[in-house]
């Protein structure tokens, strides 16, 4: 509705435009993989809807995963929010192959999918039993991974009013390339640029499929 307001179009015509950025975020976030030291999590995106079940199993929630690469010193680098199928070994295998470089070191909770992980050549796998709700979060080992996905989320909700399941990794992949960015603020519509006049077109047919990662 801002960028409607902004640019004098109408709203049909903005959503799409604002599509075609997050898209073009989304594919340039793809390509980075984390490495040295990275907490991971599972997350949802959405919630429960009214009457449904509760839960993992909840209508309208899409698993994601949450990674985010810390110095040595702990503090946050840089992330990647993942939308996956589930939390299955094979599905946690084959999001760490694709992005975990050798010699990672990650630390997760103790969520069985998560063992896949260790099974990655040359990463290492730390699992700490957390116990759920509240207490998982104060984990100090978990501490960032945690803090950014309250920032996301909380994010959404101040920003977006309802984002739909099916664009769930553009809102992430949006978030996460202006975050990795974030210390470079004076370059981000120049580098958006450079990006864009790369990126295939997205016409209104493409970008309103279920865009869900396979």
């Amino acid at each position: 509705m801002a960028l409607s307001r902004e640019l004098g179009i109408g709203y049909d015509a903005a959503w799409l435009l604002k599509h075609k950025l997050m898209q073009a975020m989304v594919e340039r976030e793809g390509r980075r993989q984390l490495a040295g030291w990275v907490q991971l999590d599972d997350a949802y995106f959405g919630g429960e809807r009214r009457g449904g079940p509760r839960g993992r199993g909840a209508d309208g929630k899409q698993a994601f995963v949450a990674a985010v690469q810390c110095s040595e010193e702990g503090h946050p680098e840089v992330m990647r929010l993942d939308v996956v199928k589930g939390f299955s070994a094979d599905e946690i295998g084959a999001w760490a192959t694709r992005h975990l470089a050798p010699d990672t070191v990650v630390v997760s909770d103790a969520l069985a999918g998560f063992n896949a992980v260790g099974e990655v050549a040359g990463t290492s796998h730390r699992r700490l039993r957390t116990g759920s709700g509240g207490h998982k979060c104060d984990h100090p080992a978990l501490r960032w991974v945690n803090v950014m996905l309250g920032n996301v989320k909380t994010a959404l909700r101040g920003t977006y009013h309802g984002p739909r399941r099916k664009y769930a990794q553009r809102y992430l992949g949006e978030f996460c390339y202006r975050f990795n960015r974030r210390f470079e603020l004076h370059r981000l519509v120049a580098r958006l640029t450079y990006v864009l006049l790369r990126t295939p077109p997205l016409p209104y047919r493409m970008a309103t499929v279920d865009a869900i990662a396979g």
